[in-house]
């Protein structure tokens, strides 16, 4: 049974959508004036592989994730480069897609634009206002919260516990907590014709209409960041709700906050404050949230220095709604687990003579459910059987847990264990046992079945040029044989500092059973 962690009950529920068997999924995107950094890519990587675990759960789902592309931001951004608003939000599009097909996220059905929408928002706020839940103000259009009792029910704050809008439109409204639908058009910007004369939409105004228009009334997932949850998560539920007369979204599902090595303040500021921020406490992670205006650097130079692979890896390796504690240091740290992976499908290869990315895996649970019998491990490994079965079954119920892919992620270390166990026990590497090898092979497409729902380990990891591999590797195999004599020879000292200097420059020797040894390097 699946559970979700709904931040509207604060609870774990048992997952069931409106329409049986189909999902509605949506994502808040990025205003898109400057390049992604990484935050940009925690929710698509998180909420990619939830529509990837529904989907391998049978459900047909329907992933949308906007486009803010008409700001107060872009338009400073338009102003100070001399081009128009709309080839700034084009530019960074691209750069934001990009970035997203590096991290393997793919998943997404539609990716609307804000100014696509613009008659639909005007219609939307015209509802609104003859509902009695908006009003005109010189030219501005305003949500009036007092009229929407259950405002705050998402965040569970109170308007003594909000912050109003101030600036130069608090004059024109009726309560400080009131928030803009429609902004009167100001010199030079660009704007659109309403009923209230020429402006442009506010930013909360644009998730409803278009989550409505493509998902409907009712759809079963809305998500985004903590940060997200007040004010602008919030005003889409009162906008919503208040026009439409039904409940906007079944389960709402935020995603913690990466924030920059356990500091506030540490990326582009000074640190302000040592900050353990917890699951759920909006405050400190907040506070230490990687953004733009903290300096946070243009995610495709992160790109350069790691593959989006290893990010992603990084990413799923923390329960969704927990902080992410970030540094190039910490992904360092977490791609030597990575390594450990990819030592084990070039041992997989060298002893079945197959590759792991081209083993057939089951793509959905009810096919993998069937497995055993279709692709059985031979009777006489039953031990190793039930193992698997096993590893199978505690990811499932880690999966179903509110998407705990940290916990499924433990669960692959221990399947890997067990694997490379497997491999010597049975001496594969040395040996020809082709029982053994059809439950190798078995075994570890069951691995490649719970790997291929996170989205990891989809291709080979790209290679190093062939020039440089014609060279690379007979050196290798020079250093190799020095070592095995040298140790030969009882001269320990000198095989210890030949494995030592080459795990300096990212290389790593694996000695393996009948004096077998292998080499690879750490990959970025």
């Amino acid at each position: 049974m699946l559970r979700v962690f709904n931040t509207l009950s604060r609870t774990k529920e048992e997952f069931q959508p409106v329409n049986a068997g189909k999902v509605g999924m949506y994502l808040c995107g990025p205003t898109v004036y400057k390049p992604s950094h990484i935050g940009h890519m925690v929710g698509p990587t998180i909420f990619d592989t939830i529509k990837r675990y529904l989907v391998y759960s049978g459900y047909d789902v329907t992933w949308v994730v906007n486009i803010t592309d008409v700001d107060d931001k872009l338009i400073a951004e338009s102003n100070a480069r001399g081009i128009p608003m709309s080839a700034v939000a084009d530019e960074m599009t691209e750069d934001y897609k990009n970035n997203l097909k590096a991290m393997g996220v793919d998943t997404i059905d539609v990716f609307p634009k804000a100014t696509d929408y613009i008659k639909r928002i005007v219609e939307f706020t015209q509802d609104l206002i003859d509902k009695g839940y908006a009003y005109e103000s010189e030219g501005d259009v305003y949500y009036d919260v007092a009229k929407f009792p259950e405002y705050g029910k998402l965040s569970n704050r109170t308007l003594e516990q909000m912050s109003g809008e101030g600036g130069g439109a608090a004059d024109r409204k009726r309560s400080p907590f009131d928030f803009a639908l429609w902004k009167s058009a100001k010199p030079g910007e660009p704007s659109w014709d309403s009923p209230w004369g020429k402006g442009r939409p506010g930013w909360h105004i644009e998730c409803s209409v278009m989550s409505c228009s493509i998902l409907g009334e009712t759809f079963d997932i809305h998500g985004g960041g903590l940060d997200l949850q007040f004010p602008h998560h919030e005003n889409e539920i009162a906008q919503s709700e208040a026009r439409n007369g039904c409940l906007m979204a079944k389960y709402w599902m935020h995603n913690g906050l990466m924030q920059a090595s356990n500091q506030v303040g540490k990326v582009g500021g000074r640190k302000t404050r040592d900050a353990e921020a917890k699951e759920g406490d909006y405050a400190s992670q907040e506070a230490g949230k990687i953004s733009k205006s903290k300096g946070a650097s243009a995610f495709r130079d992160l790109l350069k220095k790691f593959s989006g692979e290893h990010i992603r890896f990084f990413l799923l390796s923390s329960h969704y709604r927990r902080p992410i504690d970030y540094s190039e240091e910490r992904l360092q740290e977490v791609g030597k687990g990575l390594e450990g992976f990819y030592r084990y499908f070039k041992r997989f290869e060298e002893a079945t003579g197959r590759s792991f990315y081209d083993l057939k895996a089951a793509t959905t649970r009810a096919d993998g459910d069937a497995y055993e019998s279709e692709a059985p491990i031979p009777a006489d490994f039953a031990e190793f059987a039930a193992i698997v079965k096993g590893f199978r079954n505690r990811f499932l119920e880690a999966m179903d847990d509110d998407f705990n892919t940290a916990g499924g992620m433990a669960v692959f270390y221990d399947f890997l264990r067990a694997l490379n166990k497997f491999i010597e026990e049975n001496k594969l590497e040395t040996e020809k046992n082709e029982s053994a090898i059809q439950a190798l092979v078995a075994g570890t497409t069951v691995f490649k079945e719970l790997t291929s729902t996170l989205g990891l380990f989809r291709e080979p990891v790209a290679e190093e040029s062939e020039q440089n591999d014609a060279l690379v590797e007979p050196l290798m195999n020079l250093l190799i044989d020095l070592r095995r004599n040298a140790k030969k020879n009882k001269d320990f000292a000198t095989a210890d500092e030949i494995r030592n200097r080459l795990k300096d420059l990212g290389i790593t020797l694996e000695d393996r059973p009948g004096g077998v040894c292998v080499w690879s390097k750490e990959t970025k």
